[in-house]
């Protein structure tokens, strides 16, 4: 009984010092790093099971650095016996959502077919990669209730397009006349209110740093516009 309490005593102050000589690393590489990254701010660093990098979280993207932060790694890690990018894989996991949070009163509902699938679409009025993914996948996918969040990072009038388009007797159909047709709808009340702001700062908050961001019910985005193949099979896969 006696060696059991001396080992586990063991353990547990062994575990205390690996764990504080982890905090003081990381400490060590914050101070390190942080002052040359033009100010952006280093959410977390974290040792990672390859080749003893460590993984440096900053801005929702990750980069990699030594034990000392002396050298910085920009780029993509590789498996190279599955091929499995791991950078791609852990930025997926780091970036999940939890759908159900999202504020779908705040999007346009536009259902196609059973509208069994659901996807929710972050799109710029004035972005042309998102009027791209409208006239083309969005346009041809069926069987699927898209959430449209008018989210304006790209000019103040795409706060002005967006309110003329909230404000609009048919969302939905103002939203298509412009992105897919470049119909401008008619200039809202002043009195009419729209959650563009509430948007913005949700997508900060999603960090979503450009148009269209797409994402599924089971928590995971594709940044980008993609072809309807690619997104059919994404669909498939999400459970």
């Amino acid at each position: 009984m006696l060696k059991t309490k001396v080992a586990v005593l063991l353990a547990t102050g062994l575990l205390a010092s690996c764990v504080e000589a982890q905090n003081t690393t990381e400490a060590s590489i914050k101070k390190a790093l942080e002052p040359r990254l033009g100010g952006a701010k280093i959410e977390s660093i974290r040792e990672t099971p390859y080749g003893g990098l460590y993984e440096v979280r900053v801005a929702g993207d990750i980069l990699y650095t030594d034990k000392k932060g002396e050298y910085l790694f920009i780029g993509r890690v590789y498996d190279t016996k599955t091929s499995t990018d791991l950078t791609t894989a852990r930025l997926e996991e780091i970036n999940k959502i939890t759908f159900s949070d999202l504020p779908l009163e705040m999007a346009l509902k536009h259902v196609k077919g059973n509208g069994k699938r659901t996807i929710a679409v972050f799109e710029d009025p004035n972005c042309g990669y998102c009027k791209r993914l409208r006239q083309t996948t969005l346009k041809d996918i069926d069987n699927v209730t898209i959430y449209t969040f008018m989210y304006n990072i790209l000019s103040e009038d795409s706060f002005v397009k967006s309110k003329n388009i909230w404000c609009a007797p048919d969302r939905n159909k103002a939203w298509d006349d412009w992105m897919v047709n470049g119909k401008l709808p008619p200039t809202a009340p002043s009195a009419c209110t729209t959650p563009n702001d509430k948007i913005v700062a949700l997508g900060q908050k999603l960090k979503i740093q450009g148009t269209p961001a797409i994402f599924f019910t089971d928590g995971s985005r594709i940044p980008g516009a993609i072809d309807l193949k690619s997104l059919e099979a994404k669909l498939q896969s999400v459970k």
